[in-house]
């Protein structure tokens, strides 16, 4: 096991509104031998998970577009964004927490999951790891219209488009969302469609 080179010296909560952002002040040590120290602004809001639906068969899967206020405040005309079906653990495992998300913003009921990887999205400022899976998909799983829980202000689009055309939909800059854009990509690597 590696040795840190950190030491927390002082964490100061900044804001815990919607979920905590918080200053860290700690010393580092760095290759040269010498400490320093430094300050930086961490955002915690939990861990997440996220799934790409799949059919073999049609090569569709299933996407959401919904309303992204970072978006629209950082050049998005409309704040739409096209994203796979995602949510917070909210003290379940990864697994549970994406069948009940799939079953919320999309309307489909699996009971399958793959998960495929973790990832760090954003590490210089948010501590989220994000679960990724795939699963299978048929029109026999669909239970509801989905959309997502009006409780928590979602209001989600649920889209159903071929393969081809989302990776198309990238080129052209249609789909800006990392973590749709990983789990597309990976499709495409592993040939699953």
């Amino acid at each position: 096991m590696q040795e840190t080179n950190v030491s927390i010296e002082k964490t100061e909560i900044l804001s815990d509104n919607w979920y905590t952002l918080k200053k860290v002040t700690f010393n580092i040590k760095k290759e040269n031998g010498h400490t320093e120290t430094q300050s930086r602004e961490a955002y915690d809001r939990g861990n997440g998970a996220v799934i790409l639906l799949y059919n073999t068969h049609t090569k569709n899967v299933i996407l959401t577009r919904q309303f992204r206020l970072p978006t629209y405040i950082n050049g998005n005309p409309d704040g739409m964004l096209i994203e796979a079906c995602a949510g917070l653990l909210d003290n379940d495992n990864p697994e549970d927490c994406i069948k009940r998300e799939t079953e919320e913003e999309t309307g489909y009921k699996i009971s399958k999951v793959e998960k495929i990887f973790e990832a760090y999205m954003s590490p210089g400022s948010v501590t989220e790891i994000l679960h990724f899976f795939i699963a299978e998909y048929s029109d026999d799983m669909k239970i509801n219209e989905g959309g997502g829980l009006e409780e928590e202000g979602e209001n989600i689009e649920v889209l159903q488009l071929q393969f081809d055309e989302t990776l198309s939909m990238i080129d052209k800059g249609e789909i800006k969302d990392a973590k749709t854009i990983m789990l597309l990509q990976h499709l495409r690597l592993k040939n699953i469609l």
